[in-house]
């Protein structure tokens, strides 16, 4: 049996009045005792205070212990000390990735069908208005079909409030803004900015319609290679190789960019130049740490030569 001192970091957990508490982990040895049995005893001591809620770390440390850490590896003697602090309300990530999908999936076929609620009469859609349509329906409802069954997240839950902080980017921009932008009469069949220019042609929207559908596929394959890598319930990272990774880090985020690129091109709507703008710059934050996290775990195996989102440039 071990058994480790654990204190509350900071001020008192109001779901865990009890601590510090010894915590005994019956038929465990510090070789085999890890950080998610010390969660799961203080969990059944205080239901309440379930497992997502903890964050655990060695005494007078602000760095988090990983649930699959060993209490020897993580420096922990018999009789030890841990603290742990409570995160607040948690929530799922898959749960967090529909509900952020589900608003442009709702918002733009509402706008669209019933234009006279937003517009005050009805609109005439052009081509281009039917394939915007299209594109966004069918981009969102492909990352709602990957949430359910191509996505493995590394971690289980985020804090609840930052369901509504994610899903405003989406429900606000992809969604109202972009929209409202679109599916207004400036776009109609019979405005001037669409009739007899080229936002009308056929061969240029259909072109435009390629690449978007490039770009998907090739996200759709990323991910699903992406999915490969990490066996479920596992945290086991390895460098992707293969269809984009040759290039860069997050292939991913390179077609994201892209299928957004053709709607901003096809309607010129500053709406969606401003959307792709802001979620570009948030993409490439992303890539740029993971790919400086990619380079610091592999070190000299990782491709020197690959970037991070961007082929041959960043």
């Amino acid at each position: 049996m071990v058994s480790v001192n654990v204190s509350a970091a900071g001020k008192p957990i109001a779901l865990a009045r009890g601590l510090p508490m010894v915590v005994e982990l019956s038929g465990k040895q510090l070789e085999d005792a890890t950080i998610a049995d010390v969660k799961s005893a203080i969990a059944e001591k205080f239901p309440r205070f379930y497992l997502d809620r903890q964050k655990i770390t060695l005494k007078d440390s602000k760095n988090i212990l990983a649930d699959d850490v060993m209490l020897k590896v993580a420096g922990v003697a018999e009789g030890g000390e841990l603290s742990v602090k409570d995160l607040g309300p948690q929530i799922s990530w898959k749960t967090v990735f529909l509900v952020e999908y589900a608003g442009p999936l709702f918002i733009h076929p509402m706008i669209y069908y019933f234009p006279k609620i937003f517009y005050g009469g009805p609109v005439q859609h052009s081509m281009l208005q039917r394939y915007v349509l299209a594109f966004v329906m069918l981009h969102f409802a492909k990352r709602e079909l990957e949430t359910l069954f191509v996505h493995r997240f590394s971690h289980a839950t985020m804090p609840f409030m930052n369901i509504f902080k994610n899903s405003a980017h989406y429900h606000l921009g992809s969604g109202l803004a972009l929209a409202y932008s679109i599916y207004s009469p400036v776009y109609g069949a019979a405005s001037p900015y669409i009739r007899g220019t080229v936002r009308n042609d056929p061969l240029y929207i259909q072109a435009g319609a390629a690449i978007w559908l490039f770009s998907e596929i090739s996200n759709l394959i990323i991910h699903i290679k992406l999915r490969k890598l990490r066996p479920a319930g596992s945290r086991k990272r390895a460098i992707p190789q293969g269809y984009g990774f040759n290039l860069v880090s997050f292939p991913n985020y390179f077609f994201e960019f892209l299928g957004w690129l053709v709607i901003a091109a096809l309607t010129g709507s500053y709406v969606a130049w401003i959307f792709l703008v802001i979620s570009t710059y948030q993409m490439y934050v992303w890539a740029i740490k993971k790919h400086r996290a990619y380079r610091k775990e592999f070190g000299s195996d990782y491709p020197r030569d690959r970037k991070a989102m961007f082929p041959f440039i960043a």
